[in-house]
């Protein structure tokens, strides 16, 4: 979920990380995992130690809230809950599919859980009828996954 009121961190890595690699400073998206405090930290966490690698809103949430899709090369801000930066990724693959066609191999690449689609599949469809209450969309077995694969490119050291 997009960020726009940016905690100081999100200037401060975006400085460090374009610094370092010797490219022109730019403002990036900061957005952090889940709709609550202890899955995106959660989630973070799994980001930060290489185990999830992939993100899954529906593409009805994108409709709703008129958010720009994630495109292959996106650079993204990934905060903890209380936005404060902690990496920037890459999206290094951008899929959409249904949620009943959602495959073994990605849910563990999504790495959370025990990594298993059994497990995906339960706490994604309670996520989604959070994500969509307050949209014209209703979860459905079959609804449209916008399936982001990235990297870290950049972690931002704890102070």
């Amino acid at each position: 979920m997009a960020d726009h009121s940016q905690h100081p961190s999100v200037t401060q890595i975006c400085k460090r990380y374009f610094y370092e690699q010797g490219l022109p400073e730019q403002k990036l998206e900061s957005w952090h995992f889940c709709d609550n405090e202890h899955d995106a930290n959660t989630c973070l966490a799994l980001v930060l130690a290489g185990e999830k690698k992939a993100t899954s809103p529906s593409l009805w949430w994108y409709e709703a809230n008129n958010e720009s899709l994630p495109q292959e090369g996106d650079l993204n801000v990934v905060t903890n809950f209380l936005g404060e930066a902690r990496c920037i990724i890459k999206t290094t693959k951008v899929t959409i599919t249904p949620f009943n066609q959602i495959s073994e191999a990605y849910a563990h690449t999504e790495g959370e859980g025990d990594k298993s689609l059994a497990y995906w599949k339960r706490v994604h469809w309670a996520y989604y009828h959070r994500e969509l209450a307050d949209t014209d969309f209703e979860p459905e077995r079959d609804m449209p996954i916008v399936c982001e694969e990235f990297e870290v490119v950049f972690v931002q050291e704890a102070s």
